[in-house]
């Protein structure tokens, strides 16, 4: 059953007396099996590639995204859909509905990365040295198609649907600032979805329960005392103690943590010197600690600051280590709703065919900010198959070789857009029943 507060009883509860329970699920399937057409259709689709492409050709970094927020909101404006801007900085929250409850939310992130794109298209981007290899410019288009399809029924949505354009999921915590900010606090679910180049068009995979790990991230500097390498007994080698660092950082893992708790620490930074024949006076390490557990985290991060720190301090250096909390905050971990995985299978299995549907996807060990709205709203990830052509390997996210299938963005709006209507369907069927046991007992 959703999860609901009783306030929300008096304000659907005249609704529901006048509503039968067979017409709310007609009404979910009537909706659901239309979307996916019309989102096909060649003024929401060719609408969706114009808005990915323009996003694509001017990619911009976490909290940077003024000019792809000025592009949804005129695009909003145009629909005649209500927005709240700024929302943590660029982000743009948009409303569907009644404007009472139940209220339900879908996602999108808006931020590139600092990658140069090395695919040669017409579209490539123009700004040297940022790309959307992660594909978020296709995520605001397919949410936009969502809102194109959903404005068009707004008539039939039985409470309100908020659009979340939000910015900052690179490691920038963004979804932290949208819940900070209070504007999800009637908000009762939340759906997002990842696209994903190794699944085909037309399919889509997720699971209920732990889908993605929880991350952090580490910087330490360790400083010895720097001199001439051929004669190291006047030095104290930092190099030396961040390689025994390095090491006894992988002990975590391999002997403190649970074999059945998938957990992982790795060091991908290592700076320092430049000479050959100089010892530096310091260097600096650093990389991301993950699990699967808000525990583990806590762990690791503990753990990590300790052996750093007290290694360095056996081999007569100092050490300090930076968690960088205030501008990459630890991302939780990522764990779908039970009950909302159940309806995600419905609604996906019904748009697509259950053989298009992958229920049971393996977690994976990156991370996905969209768990900071997991921590306080019952929330649901999935991921979107937009494989580029089965004759070539695919380009892997976070490459600059990612090409998308534009084939996919129905897909994404129409999955969004019924997910949210059936969602407020089945809340309601859910209020009801709570209404119904609650005078019966009267």
């Amino acid at each position: 059953m959703f999860s609901f507060k009783w306030c929300h009883l008096l304000i659907i509860f005249h609704v529901l007396v006048a509503t039968p329970m067979s017409s709310l699920t007609n009404s979910s399937d009537q909706l659901s099996t239309k979307f996916l057409d019309i989102a096909k259709k060649p003024e929401v689709f060719d609408w969706m590639v114009k808005i990915r492409r323009k996003i694509h050709e001017n990619p911009e970094l976490g909290y940077e995204e003024f000019e792809t927020s000025k592009l949804i909101r005129v695009e909003l404006d145009k629909l005649g859909i209500p927005y709240k801007h700024p929302v943590a900085v660029t982000g743009v929250v948009g409303f569907i509905g009644t404007g009472s409850s139940p209220f339900v939310a879908i996602r999108a992130d808006m931020d590139a990365l600092p990658i140069q794109e090395r695919v040669e298209w017409e579209h490539k981007s123009k700004v040297p040295g940022k790309m959307h290899a992660c594909g978020h410019d296709a995520h605001v288009a397919m949410l936009l198609g969502a809102a194109k399809i959903l404005k068009q029924h707004e008539n039939e949505i039985q409470g309100t649907i908020v659009l979340v354009f939000q910015p900052a999921e690179e490691g920038g915590g963004g979804a932290k600032k949208i819940v900070d900010s209070g504007a999800l606090k009637n908000v009762t679910a939340i759906f997002g979805l990842h696209v994903v180049p190794e699944i085909p068009v037309g399919e889509v995979a997720s699971r209920s329960g732990p889908l993605m790990a929880g991350s952090g991230v580490f910087e330490a500097i360790i400083s010895g005392k720097g001199g001439h390498a051929a004669i190291p007994q006047l030095s104290i080698d930092p190099v030396l103690v961040a390689s025994h660092v390095i090491i006894s950082l992988q002990d975590l893992v391999s002997r403190e943590a649970d074999p059945l708790e998938p957990q992982v620490v790795t060091v991908s930074k290592f700076q320092g010197g430049g000479a050959f024949n100089v010892i530096p006076d310091y260097v600096t390490i650093g990389g991301t600690f993950r699990a699967f557990s808000r525990e583990g985290l806590k762990h690791l991060k503990q753990r990590i600051e300790q052996v750093i720190i007290d290694q360095a301090a056996v081999q007569r250096c100092n050490a300090s280590v930076n968690f960088h909390d205030e501008d990459k905050p630890l991302y939780p971990p990522t764990i779908n709703n039970g009950d909302l995985h159940k309806l995600f299978v419905d609604v996906a299995g019904n748009l697509l065919g259950m053989d298009k549907v992958s229920a049971d996807n393996p977690p994976v060990m990156a991370a996905e900010d969209f768990a900071f709205y997991q921590v306080v709203i019952p929330g649901y990830f999935f991921r979107l198959g937009v494989e580029y052509d089965s004759s070539e390997p695919p380009q892997s996210l976070h490459t600059p070789y990612l090409k998308i299938n534009e084939d996919a963005l129905p897909y994404g709006a129409a999955l969004h857009a019924s997910l949210a209507t059936t969602y407020l369907i089945k809340y309601q069927q859910d209020v009801a029943k709570v209404v119904g046991e609650y005078h019966d007992k009267l």
